[in-house]
């Protein structure tokens, strides 16, 4: 079944799985869409495979965004969202490597991905009540 209904019978709340799916699924597309300036980034951060590997994060982020939103495979969905964050932002924002000019910019993107990867634990949560 595609479509995973919590304890009361009702998916979580439209409004929410908009807000934060319509939402990773822009941060997806603006990937996606500056492909060579990320994959540049990448590089500099010394990802390996980095020409292959951001846009398959980019397409993890995109499903998993669009599938929350829609409430569809919403397990799968939001651990693609985890996986896209758990193997991300340590690497891309590693605050603890960077000198004090990049450090607050690269601290508040590693603090504003793991409250991400928070919401996409508690939606994976709530998917797996009734599964």
């Amino acid at each position: 079944m595609s479509e995973t209904k919590t304890e009361d019978g009702s998916a979580p709340s439209l409004v929410g799985r908009l807000l934060f799916g319509g939402g990773l699924a822009a941060l997806a597309l603006r990937n996606l869409t500056n492909l060579d300036g990320r994959i540049a980034y990448a590089d500099a951060k010394g990802v390996p495979f980095a020409e292959r590997l951001v846009p398959a994060a980019s397409g993890l982020l995109l499903g998993g965004g669009l599938g929350i939103g829609a409430w569809k495979f919403p397990k799968l969905s939001a651990s693609s969202v985890a996986a896209f964050f758990i193997g991300v932002t340590p690497v891309m924002h590693d605050f603890w490597a960077d000198d004090d000019e990049a450090f607050d910019e690269e601290l508040t993107s590693f603090l504003q991905n793991l409250t991400l990867l928070g919401a996409a634990i508690a939606f994976f949560r709530r998917a797996s009540r009734n599964s």
